[in-house]
């Protein structure tokens, strides 16, 4: 039976606009993104893999190599089994980095233009022979089944129809770096009806031809000769090149970078495909010896490459042979379109862009319009290159050896991939060294051996018989020949020169444990000074449109200013634009237009961020000491973050790389906020604070006043250096920490206390105030009741004279007691200037209004004209407190003495008693609160603690001498100005008091 040619046609083209269908589905939202992006998606996308080579070919190769046709899919399988250690980083570095192909990834690593361009070129060269694979495969196929010459025409036909479908799969979005959900559905969907196609023709050639299992053991029992001859290539054949070659085709190809990497939607499911894909291949193979009998068996007019089209036949059906057909062209359209698209992104980026960027004198003005069509014209050529190349090559070229041909040029990547991933130390000179030997080698063993069998060229040149290797097979000498001379290149090459600044860089993003810190500040002080400077290169458009997706990706506001977060913006736009335009020319634009200040010092909370990043990326694989030390700096960030003191730690240039959970509740600024800012940026009072403690020699603070928000807060402050034992001495300050303690709710309690303390006094005072008060009022009584029967008007005066002066005496009595009792709050105290004379006075009034004041003599002999600055209420508490502890210590008739002189910028105030003294072993306890040497219910403990809070709340000292027996002195000094106090009042301004 036979197919009409029209038929055919029209079956393919239709075939082609249902995937296509289904890739606009997909972007569209009819098919649910979780389709696309479920792991079984991604296991059938990689089903790329399997070409017009996999679906036809492998039942030729079956024939003649046996089982060694296994070998292709070995390959594969061991590649994928290494996901954690091979896939796993390349697909990191790929996505970090936005690399959209082989060459990208390669002049990512060795920093050169040239490694592109070479990368570039040699894929192509490489892949052109398996393009042209594909068109002839679609062509014998239907030659296959009209059983007639198949028309030119149709094969240039099938091309055009694949140019544009392949623009409409991978260049019909106007930015070419996006994820094409639509191209992995629709790649998954051509996938999955290859595995059922050849699972068909598979099942028909079992049960079809032979009539079931028992058919088809009975006609190998008769034709012994079908089994064994799948087992002799095996000891013969080149099975290490095999699987070699398919090991590196894995995930070298240019189609299956794309699918694997490039396309990778979800890193998750990356882990699935380890196992899955090889599970997809036993499944796509598994029919491949039954179908090779079966054709045996029939003896179909079509070569064993198209047994698969040929046995159909012989059921009588259409729609097995139809279906077969469409899965070979499933095979084909899916390999060219894939590789095209990969293919135009490498040409575009490494060979069009550059000689673009250099020879234009000004920016584009629609840069993305642009894009898209370099891309589609870059698709139609290199498809049509490939027609050209089908047309020059013979006909009679098997399927597999067209493959492999590309397999070896593939493979001569592999020294290089490796060199990425596990070798810092590799150059680029030894990576386009060895690729040029070994591509060299590829020629002359591959390329020129296919070249000269089709008639194209006669130099008779054999490499295989000049090396003496006849009885090695063509493809095994080709492959370690090419490879060996390609390695030893790379390594001589690469120990002969040594990397640049630029090729360490890279090999440290590289590597999965090595981490680069931040380098340098930008320049530019915001992203819209970003979006000029860009927009000077890639135009206005382009720049604006590239610096917004860069401040959404990293979640920034367009007002950010912070350093840090300007070189993470930078950093991140390098990366976008890498997806763009290619790394090379991505970090060259962003070098001349976003120019770094390397002399500024990297800041360190950067090189934190960034190692915690990678730790917290990568710490399913810490194992062992690593793991350990993990969780120790785990642990101790815990307690820097939940320690109840404000822990605020900066870097050498001090920026903020530490601000714990009880420094954002003091200063109501979140971590996040603040982190990588300098202080001088930080928002005040906190800004000014900060950088004053940090300028200041001293390394404490006690009981500095802010003003925040218009309310007062207290708070202590220490410093300490951190110095970095990799710097030299002079240099060996690497930053500073900073504790804030926060004494508000302390300072308030002790406030209360001191006022309770003087109500406590004014108690005890009571009955001396009332006899105090009462003998004026009984004067003025009798004063009065005299007044009455006077008529003398000179002793009126006089009654009323001394009437005045007991209501005088009052009042001062009066007045005292109330100022004393007014302790005020934390809001209304100010240092003032005060006469300590008058203020010892008034205390000693005060003193004497209490029974033991009454029995003992107060004398003040303070300076008269000595003034400090001071809080006067609290200094008289003091004063009344040191005087009252004395005359509780004094026996009647003794006398206490107050003295006070200046002395190098200080008042020395002296309060001495004649009593019994204070033993020694309680000197050290007599400022703890609540300790009392009284009986029980004669004092509270807290009269010097509160007179020591107080003196030093205002930069003083006290201190007690006392010898048993001979009396007590309590000396305090103060400082007699507000500048020596060393309590700097800030309000929410910043501004000093």
């Amino acid at each position: 039976m036979t197919f009409d040619l029209g038929y055919l046609f029209l079956v393919g083209v239709l075939y082609l606009v249902l995937l296509f269908l289904i890739a606009y589905a997909a972007e569209r939202g009819f098919i649910p993104s979780k389709v696309a992006r479920h792991p079984a998606t991604y296991v059938l996308s990689l089903g790329v893999y399997a070409t017009s080579w996999t679906y036809y070919g492998s039942v030729g190769f079956a024939q003649t190599e046996g089982y060694n046709f296994l070998a292709i899919y070995l390959g594969v399988t061991l590649a994928f089994l290494l996901t954690p250690v091979l896939l796993a980083p390349i697909l990191k570095i790929a996505r970090e980095h936005q690399l959209t192909s082989l060459a990208d990834l390669f002049a990512f690593r060795y920093r050169h233009h040239l490694t592109g361009v070479l990368v570039t070129l040699f894929m192509l060269i490489g892949v052109l022979p398996y393009i042209s694979l594909q068109i002839r495969a679609v062509t014998d196929s239907i030659w296959v089944l009209t059983q007639a010459a198949t028309p030119a025409v149709l094969a240039f036909g099938f091309c055009v129809t694949l140019i544009l479908f392949a623009i409409l799969f991978g260049a019909r979005h106007t930015s070419p770096r996006e994820k094409h959900e639509g191209l992995v559905v629709a790649i998954a969907f051509e996938s999955a009806v290859k595995l059922v196609a050849l699972a068909l023709v598979g099942l028909f050639a079992v049960f079809g031809v032979f009539g079931g299992l028992g058919g088809m053991n009975l006609w190998l029992d008769e034709n012994p000769r079908a089994l064994a001859a799948l087992y002799e290539p095996v000891r013969e054949g080149p099975w290490a090149a095999l699987v070699l070659l398919a090991f590196a085709a894995g995930f070298l190809l240019p189609r299956q970078f794309h699918m694997t990497f490039t396309e990778n939607i979800d890193p998750r499911t990356l882990p699935a495909a380890s196992w899955g894909f090889p599970l997809f291949l036993l499944a796509l193979n598994i029919g491949i010896p039954p179908i090779l009998w079966a054709g045996q068996a029939l003896q179909p007019t079509a070569n064993p490459d198209y047994y698969v089209l040929g046995i159909t036949l012989a059921g009588g059906s259409v729609w097995l042979p139809t279906l077969a057909f469409l899965g070979g062209v499933s095979a084909a359209s899916a390999m060219m379109i894939v590789s095209t698209i990969a293919l135009a992104a490498m040409c575009l980026n490494h060979l069009i862009l550059p000689a673009s960027f250099f020879s234009r004198g000004g920016p584009y003005t629609n840069l993305y319009a642009r894009l898209l069509w370099w891309r589609r014209a870059l698709i139609a050529v290199i498809i049509m290159a490939g027609y050209g190349f089908y047309l020059l090559l013979e006909a009679n070229q098997g399927l597999v050896k067209l493959g492999l041909i590309s397999f070896v040029a593939v493979a001569q990547f592999l020294p290089g991939i490796l060199g990425l991933l596990y070798w810092p130390r590799a150059t680029r000179t030894g990576f386009i060294g060895g690729l040029l030997g070994g591509g060299l080698v590829w020629a002359l063993t591959m390329l020129l051996p296919l070249l000269e069998r089709s008639g194209l060229i006669h130099t008779g040149i054999d490499v295989q018989v000049w090396a003496r290797a006849a009885e090695t097979t063509p493809t095994g000498f080709a492959t370690f020949a090419s490879l060996a001379v390609n390695g030893l290149l790379f390594v001589g090459l690469s120990l002969l020169t040594r990397p640049g600044a630029e090729e360490t860089e890279a090999a440290r993003a590289c590597s999965r444990d090595v981490l680069a810190p931040p380098r340098g500040v930008v320049k530019a002080v915001s992203p819209q000074q970003f979006a000029e400077q860009l927009a000077r290169v890639i135009g206005t458009q382009t720049a604006d449109r590239e610096v917004r997706q860069a401040l959404v990706d990293l979640r920034m506001s367009g007002d950010e200013r912070r350093p840090s977060e300007l070189r993470r913006l930078r950093e991140r736009i390098e990366r976008n634009l890498s997806g763009l335009l290619g790394p090379l020319l991505a970090r060259m634009i962003v070098d001349d237009r976003l120019h770094m200040d390397a002399t500024s010092q990297t800041a360190l909370a950067d090189t934190m961020r960034l190692i915690e990043e990678r730790i917290e990326a990568s710490q399913t694989r810490l194992q062992g000491l690593a793991a350990e030390l993990d969780a120790l700096r785990r642990y101790h960030r815990q307690i820097l973050q939940e320690l109840p003191l404000g822990v605020c730690s900066l870097g050498p240039g001090e920026e903020v790389v530490i601000w714990n959970h009880a420094m954002e509740h003091i200063s109501g600024l979140a971590a996040r906020a603040v982190g990588g800012t300098p202080i001088t940026r930080l928002p005040e009072p906190w800004g000014g604070l900060l950088r004053g403690f940090v300028a200041a020699e001293d390394h404490h603070l006690y009981k500095l006043q802010v003003n925040i928000q218009g309310r007062p807060r207290w708070f202590n402050l220490h410093k300490a250096a951190i110095e970095d034992p990799t710097r030299p001495a002079e240099q060996a300050r690497g930053g500073l920490v900073i504790l804030v303690e926060d004494l508000t709710d302390l300072q308030t309690l002790e406030v209360e206390l001191a006022h309770s303390e003087r109500l406590a006094s004014i108690g005890g005072l009571a009955a001396g105030v009332a006899h105090e008060i009462g003998n004026p009022l009984t004067g003025i009584a009798s004063l009065a009741q005299n007044l009455r029967d006077e008529d003398d008007p000179r002793l009126v005066r006089e009654s009323l004279d001394q009437i005045q002066q007991q209501i005088r005496r009052i009042g001062d009595i009066v007045r005292t007691l109330v100022t004393f009792s007014h302790g005020g709050t934390p809001t209304d105290r100010a240092f003032a200037p005060l006469n300590l004379h008058e203020c010892v006075e008034e205390a000693v009034r005060l003193v004497r209004l209490s029974r033991a004041g009454k029995q003992v003599t107060c004398h003040n002999r303070c300076d008269p004209g000595l003034l400090l600055y001071g809080d006067r209420p609290r200094l008289a508490q003091v004063i009344v407190n040191l005087l009252t502890n004395a005359c509780d210590a004094s026996r009647p008739g003794d006398e206490v003495e107050v003295r006070a002189r200046a002395d190098d910028g200080e008042a020395v105030i002296v309060v001495a008693d004649q009593g019994s003294g204070v033993p020694l072993e309680l000197r050290d306890r007599v400022f703890e609160p609540f300790f009392t040497t009284k009986q029980p219910g004669e004092g509270t403990g807290l009269g010097l603690p509160i007179a020591y809070s107080i003196v030093r709340d205002h930069g003083g000292t006290i201190a007690l001498e006392s010898r048993p027996g001979e009396g007590t002195q309590v000396i305090v000094r103060l400082p007699l100005t507000v500048d020596a106090l060393g309590h700097t009042a800030v309000d929410a301004s910043g501004a000093a008091s």
